[in-house]
């Protein structure tokens, strides 16, 4: 029995099954990004019976991760107590500066990951917006 056609994925030169090996075995028609509707034809890549697709309610999983307004309050109040690390500050002087790319490469330093030192930047540069909007509110008071 030839192994070699049993995973078409992993075959290597195959005429008998019609798939290229220049996207690294992985068939374009079989692994497509898109769904197509059902033909209602058994055999083919849209086999199968024609049938509606139900929507179903988002359940509480979906909403995992998200921060909801108690947790935001409360990190608020405690980010207002506590105050800012030290790298936080340094990251808060360099983009003062002007220096996003340096802010960013601190950050990532710091915190392990691209991602999370673009998330981390991102919320510093929003504690500087908020910082002169206060400030410039409070100049506004003392005029």
């Amino acid at each position: 029995r030839n192994r070699a056609h049993q995973n078409p994925r992993t075959c290597v030169a195959c005429p008998l099954l019609a798939h290229s090996q220049l996207d690294g075995g992985v068939s374009a028609f079989a692994y497509s990004a898109t769904m197509v509707a059902a033909t209602g034809i058994a055999v083919g890549h849209n086999k199968g019976h024609i049938s509606t697709k139900r929507e179903l309610k988002a359940g509480p999983s979906a909403r995992k991760g998200r921060k909801g307004k108690r947790v935001g309050m409360i990190r608020d109040l405690i980010r207002e107590v506590a105050g800012s690390a030290p790298y936080e500050k340094r990251l808060m002087e360099l983009l003062k500066v002007g220096k996003d790319k340096r802010a960013l490469k601190v950050a990532k330093k710091k915190l392990g990951t691209h991602l999370r030192a673009k998330a981390k930047r991102e919320e510093m540069s929003g504690l500087l917006r908020k910082m002169r909007a206060a400030g410039h509110d409070m100049k506004k008071a003392k005029k």
